[in-house]
């Protein structure tokens, strides 16, 4: 098969680089960088070449197998393979992993306890450890009729109602505003002595696909409600967004991604004319309150691993850290028992249920967790599917390669080329995927394209194969079929492809 459509696709990259308004537009309302200041312009150059697509789908290209670089791991597959330490961590900060693994499986209790470290647990809370969502550092699921929806929760929010409102989301003040009794998300657990908020329930029709070949395809579409809401019924404003746990790994590497290099793939306005807008998240850092470039979360709602850290200690755990102190989580003023119950500050610890040195470890731990090795990278069939997966113009927002910035503070992430297969940007999904829920400058039909690193070993190590942000697909078709939006003329390649094409797309995926 000729490569014109995957020219054509270096093409329009070139072109979104030439086409740098876009970027330094977004970059100079809020002050972000359009271009590296890291490199010299030799290596500027380098880098440019080393992360072009390729139009080679003859065999691996160089380095490919190792899509975190230096901190790829290369230990054998196994359940734990998201829960090894990056390959080139100097020995002495070895300890720093294993301390902060420890308090990422810490279970919190509740106020007061005789374990005095260990408590503060709420009073509202989804889960009472790191672990309990991310088992084996991986991707949650939904709950599949169980009791349980540990590793899933339903995200709360209004959009701005008011000039003031919208100003704060505009300058990136708040995201969004809580339900007024319920806060920032469902809380289906509690301390004892507490009602917990309610819970979640997810109903199920399925939809068939006709793809080309006349093959159909059953897609289960999803609807979300509250069940026994203990406090009352919810604003009617409120919105309602599911979101499963996402895997750990490779997230000091996304943050040491520059940028300006993000930013040289947005294109908002489609001026390209590809049909494809990719926007930038701008958020403010936790910590220093400054503006920065969104990256982690589903709409891309936090700035670095730090903050994303922070968020779920204080909504998903009812934990308080130094960058989110609220001892009561996400207890509002119309929760006043929740307000009045115990809190695991201990003065002698610090003024926080988890002071600065926790927050510190927890945060290095997920920082470096590595990246599993490439499975079958060269393999006929694999190269095959990765052409495929070009040709379909899905690389347009899983883009493939990234070189991170030379100056990290943490030398195991400095200047490596990586693989995510992502823009770190937002996008228009359509309504099949919309959920209402404006986060920031993410509308109800955006969402962050999350890195494919790791995804085919989603059954190995977390024993399931759903995906999406509410895990409604059952597989890797079932997930592209879900693409809508911006990405629907990708779906619709892969729809008329033949039966061998798409088998081939979906082993290069399960290779990453």
């Amino acid at each position: 098969m000729s490569h014109t459509p995957v020219r054509r696709l270096i093409a329009s990259a070139a072109l979104c680089a030439m086409l740098a308004g876009f970027s330094a537009a977004i970059a100079a309302g809020f002050d972000l960088p359009t271009k590296r200041a890291d490199l010299s312009e030799a290596d500027l150059k380098r880098v440019a070449d080393v992360t072009r697509p390729t139009a080679d789908f003859s065999k691996a290209e160089q380095y490919e197998a190792m899509q975190a670089g230096a901190a790829t791991s290369i230990n054998p597959v196994t359940e734990d393979s998201f829960s090894h330490i990056s390959a080139n961590i100097p020995f002495e900060e070895e300890q720093q992993f294993r301390l902060g693994n420890a308090l990422f499986r810490k279970l919190w209790v509740s106020a007061p306890s005789s374990t005095q470290a260990s408590d503060g647990l709420g009073p509202l809370f989804n889960a009472r450890s790191c672990m309990s969502c991310h088992v084996n550092d991986g991707r949650g699921k939904p709950p599949e009729g169980g009791p349980s929806a540990t590793s899933m929760l339903l995200r709360l929010a209004r959009a701005a109602k008011t000039a003031e409102e919208e100003k704060a989301i505009a300058q990136a003040d708040v995201v969004n505003f809580p339900d007024p009794v319920y806060g920032h998300q469902l809380q289906d657990l509690a301390v004892p002595g507490l009602a917990a908020e309610g819970k979640m329930a997810i109903s199920y029709s399925e939809e068939p696909v006709t793809l080309g070949d006349g093959e159909t395809v059953s897609l289960r579409r999803p609807s979300y409600t509250v069940e026994n809401p203990a406090y009352g019924p919810l604003d009617p404003a409120t919105t309602i967004s599911p979101r499963v746990a996402s895997a750990m790994i490779g997230l000091g590497l996304i943050e040491a991604i520059p940028e300006a290099d993000i930013l040289a793939h947005a294109d908002p306005d489609d001026a390209d004319g590809d049909g494809i807008s990719g926007k930038a998240a701008i958020v403010r850092d936790h910590r220093s309150g400054k503006i920065a470039l969104g990256r982690f979360g589903w709409k891309a709602q936090n700035a670095t691993v730090r903050d994303q850290s922070a968020d779920a200690f204080a909504n998903d755990i009812g934990i308080s850290t130094p960058d989110q102190p609220n001892a009561q989580g996400d207890c509002t003023k119309a929760e006043e028992k929740c307000l009045d119950m115990p809190t695991g500050v201990q003065k002698r610890l610090g003024a926080e249920e988890a002071p600065g040195p926790i927050l510190d470890l927890v945060t290095f731990y997920s920082e470096n967790l590595a990246v599993p090795a490439r499975r079958k990278a060269s393999f006929p069939e694999t190269l095959r599917g990765k052409r495929i997966f070009y040709e379909t113009g899905c690389i347009s927002c899983h883009v493939p390669k990234f070189v991170t910035r030379r100056d990290t503070p943490d030398k195991a992430q400095s200047f490596q080329l990586i693989w995510p297969y992502s823009d770190f940007l937002l996008h228009d999904m359509g309504d099949g995927l919309a959920d209402g829920q404006q986060v920031g400058l993410a509308s109800g039909r955006e969402w962050r394209t999350p890195p494919l690193w790791g995804i085919g070993l989603t059954r190995t190590v977390s024993g399931h194969s759903f995906f999406l942000h509410d895990g409604r697909a059952r597989d890797l078709t079932e997930a592209i079929l879900w693409h809508g939006g911006e990405a629907e003329k990708a779906r619709n390649a892969f729809s008329s492809l033949s039966k061998e094409d798409r088998e081939a797309l979906i082993t290069f995926l399960e290779s990453l």
